[in-house]
């Protein structure tokens, strides 16, 4: 906390908390395209700041479990067992069975977790080509640029990550893998058009751009087949970037048959793969933290996993095992309710989470009862993570600004399996998303 004190004392000895630069600021990351739908990103005057330690043990947990997600994807395709306990639909299993031309299933993923003085506790392993990385970069770089930023510095090494390039260098060597063979490819970031993220497609475009890779955003629904070649706007794509998730290509097939067609008959590579799904499903902690699957990962992996991943299981009404006591499930979730978050299988943006511990009895006998009537595989119980809280400068639309105690989650990025860089979320609540309100602020490494 040291190293917070010192950036607090930096950003009093200047005029960073007056109205008028904490406005100007706005007015930077708008003209930034740093805004999500109609907010900006980060209403905050500290970066989240860790040390070199810090980030070493971030990287290897992190990238240990980036290499288990790829391992089960192929496990459970080759073990009905396996692929049982993720809880994947029929629809999906459709999907997820087309052969993709190339192994890697997570070109892209993330994973969110909460980084302690003595510990990290993983709280879910985002596998589907996550959100964020091309506002993470500009905004480390907005930062870097302040003149508190600059005060900061003097007598310390501060660095931050680029995300960008390394995602190009990671979609591009997914391309080669699956065998193609156009230098430099042509690339689709492929969305629907009103998602709120759509500012970060820009920024990645034109950062793409001027690396001289062609790149260009389309709408699933503007896809088009011309013979051999998937088109988009008028212009024959190599490599198409999916940010379009599996979950809506199920919902809205009549408007993703041009790019499932082109993805099945290997007429475009598309990273990620829909088998990224398989990792991507919060049952895969379930998968992870099961006595029974430990035969899959060497004793260094089951240390990792002990380590960060917490106790997860579908919910069944059966017997399992939990702190090495063998038990109902409702039986385990019932008496330890202040322990466990209800959270569906498959679903973002904190949507349709509940905490134990806000929760009466009552309330969540009723929440475990609903989801019993759901479709086997729909709902996951997890065991409580210990997350941190910092207090942060939050600016208000006026220029105002108080000091919030706000939730810190740290979400790294992974690049083929490789880590290069966070996703940094602040939330006043129980959950930190940026979908549900929540704000972002960069992340610094001081060495």
């Amino acid at each position: 906390m040291k190293l917070v004190e010192a950036w607090n004392i930096e950003l009093a000895n200047g005029n960073e908390l007056s109205p008028e630069f904490c406005q100007g600021f706005a007015r930077s990351m708008r003209a930034r395209r740093l805004t999500f739908g109609d907010r900006i990103h980060c209403p905050f005057l500290r970066p989240f700041i860790l040390s070199a330690a810090d980030e070493a043990r971030v990287r290897g947990a992190a990238e240990t479990l980036a290499r288990l997600g790829e391992r089960i994807a192929r496990e459970a395709l080759v073990s009905p067992a396996l692929f049982a306990q993720l809880g994947v639909t029929e629809p999906e299993e459709r999907l997820i069975r087309i052969e993709p031309g190339y192994g890697t299933a997570s070109t892209a993923s993330r994973v969110d977790a909460f980084l302690l003085p003595q510990g990290l506790h993983f709280a879910e392993y985002n596998a589907e080509s996550p959100a964020g990385a091309g506002y993470t970069q500009r905004l480390c770089e907005l930062f870097d640029s302040l003149p508190v930023m600059e005060r900061f510095r003097k007598g310390r090494t501060v660095r931050h990550h680029v995300t960008i390039d390394p995602l190009l260098h990671a979609l591009l060597d997914s391309y080669r893998e699956w065998g193609g063979r156009a230098k430099p490819p042509t690339i689709a970031i492929v969305d629907w058009r009103n998602v709120p993220t759509w500012t970060e497609f820009e920024l990645l475009r034109d950062a793409f751009e001027a690396a001289g890779v062609p790149t260009i955003i389309s709408d699933p629904s503007e896809l088009e087949l011309s013979g051999e070649r998937l088109v988009a706007g008028g212009r024959e794509i190599d490599l198409v970037y999916r940010r379009v998730l599996l979950n809506d290509i199920v919902a809205r097939p009549a408007e993703c048959k041009v790019l499932v067609d082109a993805y099945e008959r290997r007429l475009v590579c598309v990273a990620n793969t829909f088998r990224c799904k398989l990792p991507h499903k919060k049952a895969f902690f379930a998968v992870l933290t099961d006595p029974a699957n430990s035969g899959l990962f060497s004793p260094l992996e089951q240390s990792v996993i002990a380590a960060h991943v917490p106790w997860t299981r579908l919910v069944a009404d059966k017997a399992t095992e939990k702190d090495n006591t063998s038990g109902e499930l409702l039986e385990i979730a019932r008496s330890q309710r202040d322990r466990l978050v209800l959270k569906p299988n498959d679903e973002y943006g904190g949507k349709g989470v509940m905490l134990g511990w806000e929760q009466d009895a009552s309330s969540w006998e009723t929440a475990l009862r609903s989801a019993l009537r759901d479709l086997p595989g729909t709902w996951i119980l997890q065991e409580r993570v210990p997350v941190r809280r910092e207090t942060f400068p939050m600016f208000d639309a006026q220029g105002e600004v108080t000091m919030r105690d706000m939730l810190v989650d740290l979400a790294p990025y992974l690049w083929r399996g490789k880590m290069a860089g966070y996703l940094t979320r602040l939330s006043s609540t129980g959950l930190a998303n940026v979908t549900s309100g929540g704000g972002q602020v960069p992340a610094f490494v001081v060495d």
